[in-house]
């Protein structure tokens, strides 16, 4: 089956679509990447966005505007994936949709909000649509996250050793070959707000590191920022941008950018290295998009020391499109009758078949009911 996968994360820049040929065969799930292409929102539209997360307070009038601007983001983007990577025979799309909101709140997740209406998808491609993905694993008792834990853990099953995933997007999560999955905390979420400030919005986000790289971490306000209650909660546990937003370190420091970025960076490395350090990690695979700022990559690297971090391109799978990857493989997996998420990594009681369907042009096909769950995922 030929899928793409639509993701846009927790950095809102652009449309992730990648287009994977799936096959399952003998209990393992062949993935053939075909490529992936990135559609990056409009000014206006990324404004809008920006202008209605967290803590902001919006009408409904602009998340309808938003679920709907976003809805043909992700069509066009879909639509383009198909003509580009796929010559046009794509057969189902996978879409993760925007996240703008996830209520935690007493350790639990209340409910999570995705927007991008399938419905303009499902128009402009003539295909099915799977999405709204979470929600599933939220009602049954689960964190809705993290996603990617299913497919990190058929992917590295077999290393030798305890290979951990790490996904570094706007917020950074985990995946530990005995199901422990969990968000550590921000990724490049709190960078990439610094970074957005200090230039007064001439950079989305710190390009290469170079800012960081100029500056010093300010010891007191890391100390500070590490006292983040989060830190200490037990796992399963997600978060997002309700929490590590701009305010979150604005209040409680002003630096100049090189020293603040500096400050964020090894905030998320040492985040990073506390979680990895308390799953007796003998390797991190590491994806996503903070693994191009090579400061952040090279704090990881020295303060793991004698655990090697790599980019998941050594093993087969790009690292800028592991999540739209991800997705698809979600999306088959639904079309399939299969579930997509393991509950030892969210949480949840039992595991789900993800998602909400939404019918091409030519009606519902599903191919029939697989015999039996994948337990291995092998990259062609």
């Amino acid at each position: 089956m030929l899928v793409i996968g639509l993701m846009s994360g927790t950095s809102y820049d652009a449309v992730d679509a990648a287009a994977a040929e799936l096959r399952l065969l003998d209990g393992t799930l062949l993935l053939k990447p075909l490529g992936m292409v990135s559609t990056p929102y409009d000014e206006e539209l990324r404004e809008a966005l920006a202008g209605a997360l967290p803590p902001a307070a919006v009408p409904l009038a602009r998340v309808c505007l938003l679920d709907t601007r976003i809805g043909q983001a992700f069509a066009a983007a879909a639509v383009r994936a198909n003509r580009e990577l796929c010559g046009g025979r794509a057969e189902l799309v996978a879409s993760h949709g925007q996240t703008v909101y996830h209520w935690v709140a007493d350790g639990r997740v209340h409910g999570t909000l995705q927007l991008g209406q399938p419905a303009w998808i499902a128009e402009a491609t003539g295909l099915p649509v799977v999405a709204d993905f979470r929600p599933r694993d939220v009602a049954a008792g689960g964190q809705g996250a993290p996603l990617v834990s299913l497919f990190d853990l058929l992917w590295l099953r077999g290393r030798p050793g305890t290979p951990v995933a790490l996904n570094i997007g706007g917020i950074a999560n985990l995946t530990a070959p005995d199901g422990t999955a969990f968000d550590t905390g921000p990724g490049c979420a709190l960078m990439d707000s610094a970074a957005m400030e200090f230039t007064g919005g001439r950079l989305a986000y710190d390009v290469d590191g170079r800012l960081a790289a100029r500056g010093r971490p300010f010891g007191p306000l890391l100390d500070r920022l590490l006292e983040e209650p989060y830190y200490a909660l037990p796992t399963p546990k997600t978060t997002g941008k309700e929490l590590f937003h701009a305010e979150y370190w604005r209040a409680v420091e002003r630096l100049p950018a090189e020293d603040a970025l500096a400050t964020l960076t090894l905030l998320t490395a040492r985040t990073v290295v506390d979680a990895v350090r308390g799953l007796d990690a003998t390797e991190v695979i590491a994806s996503g998009g903070g693994t191009r700022n090579p400061v952040l990559m090279e704090m990881l690297r020295t303060k793991l020391r004698e655990i090697p971090v790599r980019v998941s391109d050594e093993l087969g799978m790009p690292a800028a499109a592991k999540e739209a990857y991800a997705f698809a493989v979600l999306g088959f997996l639904t079309a399939h009758g299969l579930a997509g998420t393991v509950p030892t990594a969210t949480g949840a009681r039992h595991p789900s078949i993800l998602g909400s369907l939404t019918p091409g042009r030519n009606g519902l096909r599903l191919p029939p009911p697989a015999p039996g769950p994948p337990v291995r995922l092998r990259i062609e």
